[in-house]
């Protein structure tokens, strides 16, 4: 056996060896949790009588956790299902014959340094190994668009046009207005689809990304293999947030979770269902032209504050199809805790406007509905495991059951998370231990923040589209994030 052929055996035995160590521990938590809740919720010898209104209500606390059971089996089968530690992904195909892809940022223009940077090291990424051809298109929204283009846009433009003869910049105008009225992010992604603006044709590709978010290698080949198999009309990959200099550990140990969603309930909905039933993300989303144009994100304020939710849930319900995109992007979680209270607030809000929009069926959304409401009544869930062995009252069996599984799988998920997110032959397993062990001392100030942001959603303009401000220690690496 050649050196080469024992080699590529023994990187398919590591990967495969740490994807069963990885589903013992998860197996391993879940049935700690389930014995756990046997003794934290067993029946007393003589059950207390209460008033029946509040015994009742104690025990429609009890079945709270039902609202999470779908998106927790999700990210239960998504985790186990398939190998969490995949090898890098390879190339199914020259990508000379791949379609035009077009890399597409939507920014406000209020960091023109931090774009030209992450946009030059992106492209650098993109053409370093692979040589393929990339547009850029930049939204920029700005009342004084004038005074700025003359200032600032100006130079970025030139740094552009000398670097890379292929960027294209698209400045939305101010007195464009679409049709229904979308606003924002979704105004700006509309403006580039209208036929006096669009260059691209119905089979090119469009990846959009962040300003803020990084291209890796291995995600510009999970993107290739994409759009060259031309199977499904949008796809999304994995994103990691702690990648370089981490400016936050408490919001980036609590974002742990996010990447175990992508691994699990993401990745199990795209590669099994092909449909965004629990929606999707608005960044490292891979889109085809055509499809997109159909699509559109001239959904009105309802589609507004969280587009990228709306747009998936109208593409679910017209019938397009999507995959899961092998290969990870970078991104860096907010850089202060209030901020990371306002996205959560936002998003919550604009989920709450996608879910009771009259123009996407139930059918449609059901399942992202499900998801949104277990999020709408945390408080309330953390409540009863609080008041469960205070005030105990009689439910069947299974109400345990499936609690102590929605509650082992999201405890596992902060582990995953960070195991994911940072590498061991980095940090060596001393740092990988501590910061496994502040992923889950973060947990309840997380949970905290969650519910601050779900009783601050609820009320008020939800109409609105916070944008978290990040200024990160280096002067060169502002970001503006949405």
């Amino acid at each position: 056996m050649s050196v080469g052929r024992a080699g590529l055996l023994f990187s398919e035995s590591l990967h495969v060896t740490k994807h069963v160590a990885h589903a013992i521990l998860f197996l391993c938590i879940i049935v700690i949790f389930e014995v756990g809740a046997m003794g934290l919720w067993a029946e007393p010898p003589v059950a207390p009588t209460y008033h029946p209104i509040v015994t009742v209500i104690l025990q429609l606390l009890r079945i709270l956790p039902f609202l999470a059971l779908p998106q927790a089996l999700f990210n239960f089968l998504g985790l186990l299902s398939f190998n969490a530690f995949p090898e890098r992904a390879k190339l199914k195909g020259s990508p000379l014959l791949a379609p035009f892809i077009c890399i597409r940022v939507v920014t406000r223009g209020d960091f023109p340094d931090l774009v030209r940077q992450n946009i030059q090291r992106n492209i650098a990424t993109c053409q370093r190994k692979l040589n393929i051809c990339v547009k850029l298109f930049e939204e920029i929204e700005r009342i004084n668009i004038v005074a700025y283009l003359s200032v600032e846009l100006f130079v970025l433009f030139a740094f552009f046009i000398s670097s890379a003869s292929k960027m294209v910049h698209v400045v939305v105008p101010t007195t464009y207005k679409p049709l229904s009225g979308a606003l924002f992010k979704a105004r700006a992604l509309q403006y580039c689809l209208e036929e006096s603006v669009n260059i691209l044709s119905d089979t090119d590709w469009i990846v959009h990304l962040d300003e803020e978010t990084i291209v890796t290698e291995s995600s510009v080949r999970g993107i290739l293999n994409f759009v060259m198999d031309g199977k499904h009309q949008f796809g999304q990959g994995l994103i990691t947030y702690a990648n370089e200099n981490i400016q936050n550990w408490f919001t980036t140990l609590a974002d742990s979770f996010r990447v175990s969603d992508d691994m699990g309930k993401l990745r199990f909905q795209f590669k099994i269902f092909h449909k965004p039933l629990f929606g999707w993300k608005g960044s490292y989303v891979v889109t085809q032209v055509g499809a997109e144009k159909s699509v559109t994100f001239d959904h009105g304020p309802d589609g507004s504050v969280a587009e990228d939710n709306y747009f998936g849930m109208v593409a679910l319900r017209d019938g397009y199809s999507f995959d899961f995109i092998e290969g990870e992007m970078w991104e860096k979680s907010p850089f202060t805790i209030s901020d990371f209270l306002q996205q959560r607030k936002r998003w919550l809000q604009g989920i709450l406007l996608v879910v009771h929009s009259p123009n996407i069926p139930v059918t449609t959304k059901w399942l992202l509905a499900i998801s949104l409401y277990s999020w709408v009544t945390m408080p309330l869930a953390l409540a009863s495991v609080i008041l469960s062995p205070i005030f105990p009252v009689s439910v069947p069996s299974v109400v345990n059951a499936i609690a102590a599984f929605v509650g082992g799988v999201n405890f596992y998920m902060y582990i995953f998370g960070v195991i994911k997110s940072f590498r061991v032959d980095r940090l060596g397993w001393v740092r990988m231990g501590m910061c496994v062990a502040g992923a889950l001392v973060t947990m309840p100030f997380n949970f905290l923040v969650e519910n601050i942001a779900v009783m601050r959603g609820l009320v008020g303009d939800k109409h609105k589209f916070y944008v978290v401000n990040k200024l990160t220690l280096h002067s060169d690496r502002n970001v503006n994030i949405v």
